[in-house]
């Protein structure tokens, strides 16, 4: 090892053509990779700590730093970590100029710590790039992707606040870029965002998008449609929820998910019973399982929601013993949950304190679905009587086909 660290500072002191130079550098770099670990870790942090010497050619040392960078993505995770960091510590007072060369390895290091699960260690590793505060400049799509994979780091530490505002960041390159491949990470990114914040209506209508997209592969647009039929199971009941359930019950690959018995439930407006749910609380996720302030989880707040709209398809009134009793709460809780929903507007009814007895009001639903077919009718015939404006022979002979036939 001193042999290597004798010629390393021999050659820093010399002078000559760059080329002669870095192939001197560069046998050295060959004859050191040809040690064992433990001596590998030294030789190479001499080696760094020799080319990026003030003395050396900035030429010299942007080019041999590079193929060190591409050297480590070869190198054993424990001797590339070790010599990342010495090379990002040795080069930081000097970091202008070597932003590409930084770039590539800390990209590389927060593999490493992606690979090991250390999902916040490779989230902060990558926002030591400077993407804006550098003189390089960077490509829309390098940017976008840096940014993503962070906030994506992020969100699996579950710090969706961090994630968020990396996502927030790449919203002006994600509307720049035409990388389809990119544009479905943000899609991805933001659902899952949403997810956190509990904004369920709003992450499934995304994760519903992205179950469409042909772009990726079929599991993982099935995984977005489960995820999309998960969020939508959560979400406070009301007509955003019911149109949501919906779309999804009608999507015929919503057989093939385990939680379509809960969705055909909510969907069909029947009740369902705490046991039933034992198998899709094995679905959640740990932030889907989070306890709410009135100390029941996101999961059974929205079946105890769900159960009240269909009980109120069931009854015309019903006692607040009653329908604690049908939901498998307190007489209090179930009064608390009802008056708020029908405050909120999600619940047609209202509420006799003094009788303890909640009252159902049913929707003229038929009456106000003849109104807009009447209303679809009307538009039909306008656009009927514009065309024969202008194609009176197309009209007349499409009308006069239809006689006949």
């Amino acid at each position: 090892m001193s042999q290597f660290k004798g010629a390393l500072q021999a050659l820093i002191s010399t002078t000559g053509p760059h080329k002669d130079l870095s192939e001197k550098f560069r046998e050295i770099l060959h004859n050191i990779l040809s040690l064992g670990e433990d001596e590998l870790v030294e030789g190479l942090r001499a080696f760094i700590e020799a080319i990026v010497d003030e003395n050396v050619s900035l030429v010299i040392s942007r080019q041999l730093l590079t193929e060190i960078s591409t050297i480590l993505q070869n190198l054993e995770d424990s001797v590339s970590k070790a010599v990342s960091h010495y090379t990002l510590e040795k080069i930081a007072p000097r970091v202008i100029s070597f932003e590409e060369q930084v770039g590539s390895i800390r990209q590389h290091l927060a593999d490493i710590y992606e690979r090991e699960q250390n999902w916040k260690q490779a989230a902060q590793t990558l926002v030591g790039i400077p993407l804006e505060t550098g003189q390089k400049q960077y490509t829309i799509d390098y940017k976008l992707e840096t940014y993503l994979k962070i906030a994506r780091l992020y969100l699996e530490d579950e710090d969706h606040i961090q994630g968020e505002s990396y996502i927030n960041r790449s919203t002006p390159l994600q509307a720049r870029t035409k990388n389809e491949e990119l544009q479905i990470v943000y899609k991805v990114c933001q659902g899952r965002v949403l997810d956190y914040k509990r904004k369920f209506i709003e992450a499934a209508q995304k994760y519903n998008e992205l179950s469409y997209k042909t772009a990726i592969h079929e599991s993982e647009r099935m995984t977005a449609l489960r995820s999309a039929t998960i969020c939508a199971i959560l979400a406070s009941a009301g007509q955003q929820r019911s149109r949501m359930l919906a779309t999804l019950y009608k999507d015929e690959r919503s057989q093939q998910l385990p939680c379509f018995n809960i969705l055909e439930k909510m969907y069909l407006d029947r009740l369902i019973k705490r046991a039933e749910l034992v198998e899709f609380e094995s679905l959640l996720q740990t932030h889907q399982k989070a306890t709410m302030a009135d100390g029941s989880t996101i999961l059974n707040h929205a079946v105890v929601e769900h159960n009240i709209l269909a009980a109120s398809k069931l009854y015309n009134n019903i006692t607040f013993s009653g329908l604690g009793a049908l939901l498998e709460i307190p007489p209090e809780k179930a009064e608390r949950v009802a008056s708020k929903m029908i405050t909120e507007g999600r619940l047609q009814g209202h509420i006799d304190q003094i009788d303890s007895i909640v009252h159902f009001e049913t929707r003229e639903v038929l009456d106000s679905w003849d109104k807009q077919i009447q209303h679809l009718c009307f538009q039909v015939n306008s656009i009927i009587d514009k065309i024969g404006v202008v194609e009176p022979d197309w009209m007349n002979k499409t009308i006069g086909s239809q006689m006949v036939s």
